[in-house]
């Protein structure tokens, strides 16, 4: 298949500038790029390529609108209680250009406009052996493909997992058979904002040699990368 010469940005370019996007204008994705997002996405490798990943994609009308407030709820309810055990208004919490601070409002405006995110999809896993830890590797990748196209095609979009304390109404609601898991919540839309490079570890710390937690030598960030450290912030 051609490409259809809307890509924004090159493959490379793309994989170290796809950040979590969580700020979306209110435009509406026509048709059209939602097919060549979701294209890309069951472009993706799988287990025996079985291609065992099924997508809810839901946008607008009565059941979109309400499954994305059955998620908003669960997802606001969900972050209060982790904004506070993970002390966000805590120590740099407190100070207004913090990344910790600048982090919690922009979660907050996330799930606090939940209902108005464009585009809600639900990657799921359709069962068809017993569960087994290997069985991600046939979606994510899916997943991972989709976040990159929407990239290409100039939307942002971020993977959670908010449909979980809702799950049993959300099954309901979409008819999700038994069989089906579902995988993650991915919400897509135009960014307000822009992406950028990504800040992570040290590629020395994640990339090892012979043994175990020794580097090689060429292991080494190219100049004017981004760096950060995993997990929640800290107290201070």
């Amino acid at each position: 298949m051609e490409s259809t010469g809307r890509d924004t940005v090159g493959l490379y370019e793309g994989i170290l500038s796809t950040r979590a996007i969580r700020r979306y204008t209110d435009e509406a994705a026509p048709d059209e790029d939602l097919r060549d997002m979701l294209f890309a996405a069951t472009r993706a490798p799988s287990g025996s390529n079985r291609q065992p990943f099924r997508f809810l994609v839901l946008t607008s009308g009565p059941v979109a609108q309400e499954a994305k407030r059955l998620i908003g709820t669960g997802a606001r309810r969900f972050w209060e209680a982790k904004r506070a055990a993970d002390g966000y208004d805590r120590g740099s919490g407190q100070m207004e250009d913090s990344p910790k601070s600048r982090l919690a409002r922009t979660m907050q405006h996330y799930v606090d406009d939940f209902e108005r995110v464009p585009v809600l999809v639900l990657p799921c896993y359709l069962g068809y052996r017993a569960p087994a830890p290997s069985d991600g590797a046939s979606v994510y990748p899916a997943c991972q493909n989709l976040l990159l196209a929407a990239r290409a095609l100039g939307y942002g979009g971020v993977l959670t997992g908010w449909h979980q304390s809702v799950e049993t109404d959300l099954r309901a609601l979409l008819a999700i058979p038994d069989q089906a898991v579902i995988s993650a919540t991915i919400t897509l839309g135009r960014p307000v904002g822009h992406h950028g490079p990504v800040r992570r570890r040290p590629l020395p710390e994640l990339v090892y040699g012979e043994r175990w937690g020794e580097a090689p030598a060429w292991a080494v960030d190219p100049p004017g990368a981004g760096h950060t450290a995993a997990g929640p912030p800290g107290g201070t």
